[in-house]
């Protein structure tokens, strides 16, 4: 019997012991499992994170390996291409960068291109002061990725989209404006100007493999009101007399037309005339009287042939008078 009036079972007493005994050590086993599996995932975390990892390259990428410890630090010179790339985080790390065109456009409204005033500005060769907005498009060569990456040692494009060759950019058209007027960038020589700007910028970006695919402005470059004025009327003066021009030449034109053909009628007139004359001095001279002789027979010869057999009625008399002759009995 207990302290508290119950009588114990000494059988049931020692079954209870064994089964708290076994579910401590179930306990302890599930703690040990969890404790251990535990320890597995963090190794598995920092194996694959710091020992062996796996990336995979899209299409339209091309990747480089930089390695980060051992002799041969840098980026590897072969680029890795589309596909799994297994690497070793504590060794390397992969780079991708994209081989497709890239297309920016640098201006001062806040909705194209990215929301700020990035309108570009350079000097003409008289020293006035231009303001554009321009567009490029550009893509890397794949096999060059490695020598790009050691040039510029930037991993995000558009770090080298807007800092490098934003530069580039503002570089190459000063540069090439110095040597033109603001009238000829203006005007009729704005497509030859920019083609040489985007000549200027290829030279500057082919040694790492950029290649510029297409420059050009984004509407009219823009200067200050009076000079667009004096330009705009020049331009107009041009086309005014040049229209003068060719309203004189149409004339000019028409007037020689009529003079020409006055004159070959002239010379046709004079034409028929010598022949006329030609022929009656031909004439003139093949009459002779032999051939009148002859004319005269055959004259006589087509009235004879062309008489009935009848005798005239009326015969001419003396002095103009007109007699009936008699008809002849029937």
């Amino acid at each position: 019997m207990s302290i508290f009036g119950e009588v114990m079972n000494p059988g049931s007493s020692r079954g209870g012991g064994r089964n708290f005994e076994d579910q401590e050590k179930n306990v302890a086993r599930l703690i040990k499992l969890a404790g251990v599996g535990v320890v597995l995932l963090i190794v598995a975390f920092l194996f694959f994170n710091y020992v062996a990892a796996i990336t995979r390259i899209g299409a339209g990428y091309v990747g480089v390996e930089v390695v980060l410890s051992g002799s041969q630090r840098g980026p590897a010179e072969i680029p890795i291409r589309t596909g799994w790339v297994f690497y070793s985080p504590l060794r390397s790390q992969i780079i991708e960068f994209p081989t497709f065109v890239q297309t920016v456009k640098w201006t001062r409204d806040l909705n194209e291109g990215r929301a700020a005033n990035e309108q570009m500005s350079f000097n003409s060769k008289e020293g006035m002061e231009i303001y554009s907005d321009v567009s490029l498009s550009y893509a890397i060569e794949p096999r060059r990725v490695p020598e790009f990456y050691v040039k510029y040692r930037v991993s995000d494009l558009d770090t080298f989209t807007h800092g490098i060759l934003r530069d580039v950019v503002r570089n190459s058209l000063n540069e090439v404006a110095s040597t033109y007027s603001v009238e000829q960038i203006y005007g009729e020589q704005k497509a030859e100007f920019l083609n040489k700007v985007q000549a200027q910028i290829q030279a500057k970006m082919e040694p790492v493999g950029v290649g510029i695919q297409q420059f050009g402005f984004i509407g009219a470059p823009r200067v200050p009101d009076v000079i667009a004025a004096a330009i705009t009327g020049k331009a107009q003066a041009i086309q005014d007399a040049e229209r003068a021009r060719n309203e004189l030449a149409k004339t000019q034109a028409e007037a020689a037309k009529t003079v020409a053909e006055a004159e070959g009628e002239a010379k046709a007139a004079v034409t028929r005339a010598n022949g006329e004359a030609e022929a009656n001095k031909i004439r003139q001279t093949s009459l002779t009287p032999q051939l009148l002789e002859l004319r005269k027979i055959e004259n006589q010869k087509a009235l004879i042939d062309r008489w009935n057999g009848q005798l005239p009625t009326v015969q001419t008399g003396n002095g103009g008078l007109l007699m009936e002759l008699p008809k002849p009995v029937q």
